[in-house]
This record gives C-alpha cells, sequence and structure tokens, in this order.
C-alpha cells in the first residue's frame, strides 16, 4: 500500500464510519477500486477504526469519565454482548463476507431502500439518551449484528433500532456513536492480536497513520451526520446508497 491509497482509505473510513453508509463496504469498494487483494488489507480496515473510536470518546468525554459513566458502560455492555458471541460463532463465514466485494453492492441498494423511507417508518419519539434502559441496549446491540455482513452499516441498524425503541433521532445518533466504542475496539483488538505476528513494520505503520487520519475526519463526519439528519432525515442517505450500490456492481460486472 502507498502513502497515497493509506491517506485515501483512512479518510474514507473517518467520514462514512458513523454515517449509515457502510465504512466497511465503502473501504472494499475502496480496495477493489485501487486494485488491493482484500486479503491483504483486510486487518488493515478493521484497524483503522480506533481512530473513529477516539473521536467518539473525544466528543463524549463527560459521558464516558463523568459520575454518571457507570450506568452508561452496563448499557453498553448489554449492547455489545449480541455482536460479541455472534462475531466470535461466525468468525470464519464474516471473514469470507470481508472478501466478497459484489455481497456490498447489493446490501448497499436493500438498506438504501429502507433509509429512503425510514424517516416516515421509524419517525421515532422523544426519550433522551439518559432513557436507554438495558432492555433497549440489548435490542439495539441485538440489531446491530446485521451489520456485521458488509454493506449493512452498523449505523444504519443501531439508529434504525433506536428509533424502533422511540428515542429520538438524536439520541438515536448518539446511541449509535457510544456503541461504536465496545463494538469496534473488541473487532480490531481481536483482528490485530490474530493476526499480529503476521503483521510486518510497514503494515502496522499504515495502521497507525489512517487512525491519526481517521479520528480527524471521524470528528467532522461527526458533527455534519448530527446537523444533518435533525434537519434533513435519512433519505439522502439512502440515495446516496442506492447510487453507489449500483455503480459499484456494475463496476465489478464489467
Amino acid at each position: 500500500m502507498t502513502w497515497l491509497e493509506n491517506v485515501w482509505l483512512s479518510i474514507l473510513e473517518g467520514i462514512t464510519e458513523f454515517l449509515p453508509v457502510s465504512s466497511t463496504g465503502h473501504l472494499m469498494m475502496g480496495t477493489q477500486l485501487l486494485g488491493l487483494k482484500a486479503e491483504e488489507v483486510d486487518t488493515y480496515i478493521i484497524c483503522i477504526q480506533f481512530g473513529a473510536i477516539a473521536s467518539v470518546v473525544w466528543l463524549y468525554w463527560k459521558r464516558f469519565f463523568g459520575p454518571q459513566a457507570w450506568s452508561l458502560y452496563t448499557r453498553l455492555l448489554a449492547g455489545f454482548i449480541p455482536a460479541a458471541v455472534l462475531g466470535l460463532a461466525f468468525d470464519d463465514l464474516l471473514e469470507q463476507l470481508l472478501q466478497t466485494p459484489a455481497v456490498v453492492g447489493i446490501m448497499l441498494i436493500s438498506v438504501g431502500l429502507f433509509l429512503v423511507f425510514m424517516d416516515k417508518w421509524l419517525p421515532g419519539g422523544d426519550r433522551t439518551l439518559d432513557d436507554v434502559t438495558h432492555k433497549d441496549a440489548f435490542v439495539i446491540g441485538t440489531i446491530q449484528c446485521l451489520a456485521m455482513i458488509p454493506g449493512v452499516s452498523r449505523s444504519a441498524a443501531t439508529i434504525a433500532g433506536a428509533l424502533g425503541c422511540k428515542l429520538s433521532k438524536k439520541a438515536a445518533m448518539e446511541f449509535s456513536f457510544l456503541l461504536a466504542v465496545p463494538t469496534l475496539s473488541a473487532a480490531g483488538l481481536y483482528k490485530l492480536l490474530k493476526n499480529f505476528d503476521s503483521l510486518s513494520s510497514d503494515q502496522l505503520y499504515d495502521i497507525a497513520l489512517g487512525n491519526v487520519l481517521s479520528f480527524f475526519t471521524a470528528l467532522l463526519a461527526i458533527r455534519f451526520f448530527l446537523r444533518w439528519v435533525e434537519n434533513r432525515g435519512f433519505a439522502f442517505f439512502g440515495f446516496y446508497r442506492i447510487v453507489a450500490g449500483a455503480a459499484f456492481l456494475w463496476y465489478l460486472l464489467g
């Protein structure tokens, strides 16, 4: 991987991680378009999520380290458990899916169609972040598991689950951001430890640089996303996914 390819992919990660467009799907499309082999960059794709995770901790520092932090941790644990169990149970299948680009195009379109109508189907309620119960967190975490399929989007799945639990749009998005911390951290650590001995110094440098760049771009993306959805809803992201998915399938077929 060249320095420019690393910059491009890590910025792409930071921009797409918390938008409902699938960061993993976009990174798989990016590597395909750059001519990189999926099996050579699958660890990189997962591990540069640490930078995006750090951006959430930075923005919600008081939530993570304030007087009510313990309550948040227990709810995030309830939301994390389904992904931990299913992730370990289907690890080999997930590895295969990460090397199957066509899945991304199909899921981008499928979930995109849902997002176009999500504002109507799931208008949410007026519950705040503090109103999230352990049961809510577990339900949202279970729906989050759909995002193990590349192209679905962890953000889209968790926000839809949160809106179904009658959270407001802002609270749904913020809980999605917070739940990303244990979920993505565990996935990244597992992948890094599993493949650490086979990583070269150049690959470790790529991962380190990728995390720095994804941190700063994710900060900007989170702020943009909150403002956009509160004013305009989710339909734009649905239309974008449909166009991107169709274009990627056309590219693969061509």
